[in-house]
């Protein structure tokens, strides 16, 4: 592969190991008899910090390793990528994100059918609010996205070490999650949420219930929205 369809490739195969590796996390702790089952909100948010440094670890070498349609969009607003661009690497992106999530089922198989609570169940694959508010909830994700989006637009103002930068990324998320997290459950990425929710929609998972999609659309448009706002910002800034 060359060129542009290679660079696709990438934000295909990283989103495909981001959420198999964050995922797999929230799987881990949440599922009946998993041997991290209990482990804890802060074993989730390092676990998804984990997973996004090593996705753009694996994946950054072949392209820009976004991962996310929200940092695609500020990228573009910035003038980082083409326009055209931006849906060819949020299809790959939400395409990887539901292989992920099939893989994520796959090795949790004998988890999910000993799990009974449907919540556990779509929690493994998509967000939900931990307490439901249109209106608040759109703005909690909004503002993850705008400090994830505006902080890996900082980021590149700085000099770091060869190889640093998806561990500082690694870091931003966990402490996104940490402090920000507890409201939404932090999709802060419009593939993450979509991508598995799909998957949890089509796979024949034992005891899953609905796929709640009156709350999905939160997930997907927040996150735009704090990205914008944070390309404007930097824009206004550098």
């Amino acid at each position: 592969m060359t060129g542009d369809t290679l660079t696709i490739f990438s934000e295909f195969l990283g989103t495909m190991m981001l959420i198999l590796l964050g995922d797999g996390v929230v799987a881990a702790v949440s599922l009946k008899d998993s041997k991290a089952e209990g482990a804890g909100w802060v074993a989730v948010t390092m676990g998804w910090g984990a997973a996004v440094a090593m996705a753009v670890y694996i994946s950054g070498f072949m392209g820009p390793a976004h991962l996310n349609p929200a940092v695609t969009i500020g990228m573009a607003i910035i003038g980082e990528i083409s326009w055209g661009m931006v849906l060819p690497f949020a299809i790959a992106q939400v395409a990887g994100a539901i292989v992920g999530a099939a893989l994520v089922w796959l090795t949790y198989l004998p988890h999910f059918k000993a799990t009974k609570d449907q919540g556990s169940i779509l929690g493994t694959f998509a967000t939900g609010p931990a307490i439901r508010d249109n209106v608040s909830n759109v703005i909690s994700e909004a503002i993850g996205t705008f400090v994830l989006v505006f902080g890996i637009m900082a980021f590149g103002q700085n000099s770091f070490t060869d190889g640093l930068n998806p561990l500082v990324v690694g870091v931003l998320i966990l402490s996104i999650g940490l402090s920000l997290g507890g409201s939404t459950g932090y999709a802060i990425n419009p593939a993450r949420d979509l991508g598995p929710r799909i998957a949890h929609q089509i796979l024949p998972i034992a005891n899953k219930g609905d796929s709640q999609w009156g709350y999905a659309w939160i997930p997907v448009v927040a996150p735009l929205i704090g990205a914008a706002l944070a390309a404007f910002l930097y824009m206004a800034i550098v």
